[in-house]
């Protein structure tokens, strides 16, 4: 080995190739951090979205369940509207039937009184 002899280009080769390798590594590195810290920012931009979107759907299924208590109480308005007219239906009802009766029962006496009548007729 006393006499190796390198050819001076293989030498700057070698160097020049040392040099990129090492340029080549620092440039990969230092995208490898840009490409961290965007998707650090990326995480906490999504993690304040989730947030958002979170309290936004928190509040829209506040907001409709709101509105089916109201829908609810107006239905039982409306069931409570009908009780009473169901109510007042069958106090017609009853009314009705119970002028039917006084009807047939005056119907009744005027036949019985005709039948009088034309017995009292038949007698003179």
């Amino acid at each position: 080995m006393e006499n190796l002899k390198l050819p001076v280009a293989l030498v700057a080769a070698m160097a020049v190739q040392l040099a990129g390798g090492v340029w080549w590594v620092s440039q990969q590195a230092a995208t490898i951090a840009s490409l961290e810290e965007t998707v650090e920012q990326f995480a906490s931009k999504m993690a304040v979205e989730d947030n958002v979107n979170l309290k936004r759907d928190v509040q829209d299924n506040a907001d409709y369940i709101a509105g089916a208590f109201d829908e609810i109480d107006e239905l039982w308005e409306e069931t409570d509207e009908l009780w009473d007219e169901v109510a007042s239906m069958a106090t017609h009802m009853t009314s009705i039937m119970q002028l039917q009766q006084r009807v047939a029962l005056l119907e009744n006496s005027l036949k019985f009184l005709n039948r009088v009548d034309i017995s009292k007729s038949d007698m003179r």
